[in-house]
This record gives C-alpha cells, sequence and structure tokens, in this order.
C-alpha cells in the first residue's frame, strides 16, 4: 500500500472518528503529496521521496512549535505537538543517540575527519546513509561532538 493509498484511508477512518488533530495533519500530508505531484518535474513519489516530504512537514511544525513557546501560545504549540505526533506515524522508526553515534563513529573513521572543520565530509556521507532514520539537526549536533572529541 502506498502512502497515498494510506493516508486516504486513515483520512475516511479520522473522519469517522471525528479526530481532529488526525485530520489536520493527514490534510497537510494529502496537501503536500498532490503538490509534489503537480510540480514541474515532478517524479512518481518513492519510498526515499515520501520520507522527506514527511519529514520536511515534521520540521516545519517543529519550527512553528518552537516559536509558538517562545511566544507562550499554548493553544497554538498544543496543536503543533499533536499533528507532530500523527505525521510520526508515518515515518521509520528514528535511530537512538546511541545507534546514531556508532554509525558516525565508523563514517568519520572511514573519511579520516579529524577535526569540526571536517564536518563537510562527514555529514555528506551521513546524510544520504541515515536519510529517514535520522533528522539533520540530530546528526549534526552528534558529528560536532564527536569531532569536538577526536
Amino acid at each position: 500500500m502506498t502512502l497515498e493509498e494510506k493516508i486516504n484511508a486513515d483520512l475516511k477512518q479520522a473522519m469517522l472518528n471525528k479526530d481532529e488533530a488526525g485530520l489536520r495533519a493527514i490534510r497537510a500530508i494529502k496537501s503536500a503529496i498532490l503538490l509534489s505531484k503537480t510540480e514541474k518535474d515532478a517524479k512518481e513519489l518513492d519510498n526515499d521521496l515520501e520520507i522527506k516530504l514527511l519529514q520536511k512537514l515534521v520540521k516545519q511544525r517543529k519550527d512553528a512549535l518552537e516559536i509558538f513557546e517562545k511566544e507562550r501560545r499554548d493553544d497554538l504549540a498544543q496543536k503543533e505537538r499533536e499533528e507532530i505526533l500523527v505525521i510520526e506515524k508515518y515515518l521509520p522508526a528514528q535511530m537512538s543517540v546511541e545507534e546514531l553515534k556508532a554509525i558516525l563513529k565508523i563514517i568519520i573513521a572511514e573519511t579520516g575527519a579529524k577535526t569540526p572543520q571536517d564536518m563537510g565530509k562527514v555529514m555528506g556521507i551521513a546524510s544520504k546513509q541515515l536519510a529517514g532514520k535520522s533528522d539533520g539537526k540530530t546528526i549534526s549536533a552528534v558529528v560536532k561532538e564527536l569531532l569536538s572529541t577526536v
């Protein structure tokens, strides 16, 4: 079952259950899928593109959540938290920090990176290899930590 088929089925279920948060998040996913299909030079949505699309939606909501929390808008922040939880259900399980560190140590050894200035070498490979398994912000933070202690 493709992501789009799953979204359509879940949308119907959310309507039946009168799940407000689910409806908002699922409609956002459906909208993003439709937009990506109608873009110029649009490609068929494969698994990697679906994951990138979902990660982008989660990142947008996390950024908005951060702003709403700063502004003490708890009502809006709660809506963003609810949508993040719904969207994350469609993403593969994220790696733990320990698993991430183990893989990044191997990548650092392979690239020969020694200092924080070598971060670009590591990030290029790590971003491709860990796509969908961890977000870029977390990867970047762990790489920075590992290279500063080498």
